[in-house]
């Protein structure tokens, strides 16, 4: 009698599965700036994929310059999975929002501490130089990953294959995304 109880809860937790997936990728995203005041000339449209850049190989974001200190907020609604030191990013917050995108913000002056799950708009520190941006004029990199596979964004270019998980960040924040 076992057997069917065990196979019903696999089922049951397999839809709860799909369930929440499918939930996460039907949430609209309705990105915005993660600077606060930035606009869209406040980076270089053509810095996504662009290499050679540094340790990376590809710069794999966008750079939005502003005022050492201006606040970085939360693009998107979801919940922080991170904010603390990492590498080459420095002070970093990591959000996964909808489509269950994690939404990476580095350089920051520091991370501010503040509640797991944020609105668009929350504050998540603060515009700076730190990481591998020490000594360069103040900006936040931001970069958006896909958890879900984009199989057809792959190419033969360098780093290609990562092209299935990052996204423009600016194609991200253009409205009507």
């Amino acid at each position: 009698m076992r057997k069917p109880q065990q196979k019903r809860r696999v089922l049951v937790s397999l839809a709860a599965l799909l369930a929440l997936l499918g939930i996460g990728l039907a949430l609209p995203e309705h990105a915005s700036i993660p600077v606060a005041g930035a606009t869209s000339k406040d980076w270089h449209a053509k810095s996504f994929w662009y290499e050679p850049w540094g340790a990376s190989g590809v710069h794999k974001g966008i750079d939005i310059f502003a005022v050492h200190g201006k606040p970085v907020i939360s693009a998107v609604p979801g919940v922080v999975l991170y904010r603390g030191q990492l590498g080459l990013g420095g002070n970093v917050a990591v959000v996964i929002g909808p489509k269950w995108r994690l939404h990476y913000y580095a350089h920051l002056a520091e991370a501010s501490s503040g509640p797991t799950f944020v609105r668009s708009g929350s504050a998540l520190g603060a515009v700076g130089s730190s990481g591998n941006a020490a000594g360069k004029p103040p900006h936040l990199h931001y970069a958006v990953l896909s958890l879900v596979p984009i199989p057809w964004r792959y190419s033969a270019a360098t780093q290609g294959w990562k092209q299935m998980f990052f996204l423009d960040p600016a194609a991200v924040l253009a409205p009507g995304h």
